[in-house]
């Protein structure tokens, strides 16, 4: 009778042992199995989707498994129509709550995108794009408006940026006033406003910053309908996205430091002397030219004073003047340029006076000074033969050969034939500019007042590997 009586007790500790424990313990997700992969998925929603005559402050959302406190909600959730104050979303175990702060309008179908919001707590799936819909009305308004959004200069698209819609159709609305409705780009640049009542809006695009859902500046992709947006219509909208150009800054990447005449500065006694000598670059690479452009000089501190030719030789390799030459200096008179017709694989000398030219700060030349340089060779280059088989030259085309997003060379179409004896070898992007304006280079947009659209450049699908001492020669259909 002991001994059942000591099982028996020994029993019930166990019991109340397990009982505490589980009472105690963290939630931990179970080892080992298969991975993970699916999504929540929504359990129930109170009040349901679809709602009508919707009075509540407060909406809740059940899912079958623990997810995680939403992040980023600045740049995933959507409300439609835009509320002055965002709800506050948070989230406990299954359950994601969504406080509404707003007063409601009457008889509005609103809508809730969550975006990449939602996710589980183990391992990160998202509910993409999960959206709830309801209506302070007795109807749930179902209009939709769609369209792509183009980047006018390149023919690319852009997946972070919005799509918004004003109910106040004044130009000045898109920069002082929050849209009524909004919606974002995906990978292929496509938009969607759903659940939208008869009305007619303005259209825009851009790229939002600091979610003020605003055209803040000319810094900003930026793109406008031409005609206003019936939402009766079903019309399905393309876009071209610009921004205004800044003043054009000056690359120096390309550009090295010339040894032989941009000395460093001297010390004396431990301190530095003021450095008065003219700081100079070249566009050589290896101290040798391409064939296909000429010698630049840039002058770094400031713009030239005076540049006296005279006091310049242009030499062949034997030291023997050349005559058939000329400097050019731009307008800001920090670039001189050397124009030759250069011969392949050859050396030049270019012999300066230290009193060849002085800066509007005093700077000159330490001492008199050689730049030697050398061309390159032909076989360094390769040819090129471009066939565009429906080209349509009433569109003013112009060719572009692209590198890292860059404009390196272009050509105005006369014909739909491109060729080139020499070329610089490498793997070319080539895009197709219609030059509206014909001055031979993208122009982009003006909105404001004139309402005219950025030129249009359409990309040919597939690159172009210019290889060395070799004849490309490519029919393309675009």
């Amino acid at each position: 009778m002991k001994q059942v009586l000591s099982i028996l007790f020994l029993i019930i500790v166990i019991a109340q042992f397990q009982v505490f424990t589980v009472g105690c313990a963290n939630i931990i997700p179970p080892m080992g199995g298969p991975k993970d992969s699916l999504p929540p998925l929504l359990m129930r929603a109170t009040p349901h989707d679809s709602t009508r005559d919707f009075t509540g402050k407060k909406i809740v959302f059940e899912f079958d498994e623990f997810i995680a406190q939403p992040d980023n909600l600045q740049e995933n959730l959507l409300v439609s129509p835009v509320p002055k104050s965002t709800p506050i979303v948070t989230s406990k175990l299954r359950t994601l709550t969504v406080a509404i702060k707003d007063t409601l309008e009457e008889n509005t179908t609103y809508s809730i995108n969550f975006g990449n919001a939602i996710k589980d707590i183990n391992e990160g799936n998202i509910l993409k794009d999960f959206t709830y819909v309801f209506s302070t009305g007795s109807t749930i308004d179902s209009l939709t408006v769609s369209g792509k959004v183009i980047i006018a200069e390149t023919g690319k698209t852009d997946s972070t940026l919005i799509a918004v819609l004003h109910r106040n159709t004044d130009d000045s609305a898109v920069i002082k006033e929050r849209p009524r409705y909004v919606a974002k780009t995906d990978r292929e640049g496509h938009f969607i406003f759903r659940n939208l009542p008869p009305a007619t809006y303005a259209l825009y695009v851009f790229k939002d910053e600091g979610g003020q859902r605003k055209y803040m500046n000319k810094g900003q992709l930026f793109a406008f309908s031409d005609s206003l947006v019936n939402t009766t219509d079903n019309k399905t909208f393309t876009l071209y996205a610009y921004t205004e150009k800044e003043e054009e800054k000056k690359d120096n990447k390309s550009k090295s430091p010339t040894p032989a005449i941009n000395r460093p500065s001297a010390t004396k006694g431990g301190a530095v002397v003021q450095d008065k000598r003219l700081k100079i670059e070249t566009n050589l690479a290896n101290q040798e030219l391409d064939l296909l452009g000429n010698l630049e000089i840039s002058f770094k501190t400031a713009p030239l004073k005076f540049f006296d030719s005279s006091k310049v030789q242009f030499t062949n390799e034997k030291y023997e003047p050349i005559t058939a030459y000329r400097f050019t200096l731009d307008t800001s008179k920090q670039k001189l340029t050397l124009e030759h017709k250069w011969e392949a694989n050859t050396a030049y000398n270019l012999i300066v006076d230290k009193e060849f030219a002085e800066d509007t700060l005093g700077h000159k030349l330490l001492r008199s000074d050689t730049l030697q340089f050398r061309t390159k060779k032909e076989s360094e280059y390769g040819l090129v033969r471009l066939r565009f088989l429906n080209l349509d030259l009433s569109k003013n085309p112009v060719l572009q050969f692209v590198q890292a997003d860059q404009v390196k060379y272009s050509h105005v179409f006369t014909d739909r034939n491109f060729s080139a004896k020499l070329f610089v070898p490498g793997e070319y992007d080539l895009r197709i500019l219609y030059d509206a304006n014909k001055n031979g280079v993208w122009d982009p947009g003006e909105f404001f007042g004139k309402h005219i659209q950025p030129e249009r450049v359409l990309p040919v699908p597939r690159k172009l590997t210019i290889k060395a001492n070799w004849d490309n020669e490519i029919d393309i259909t675009l």
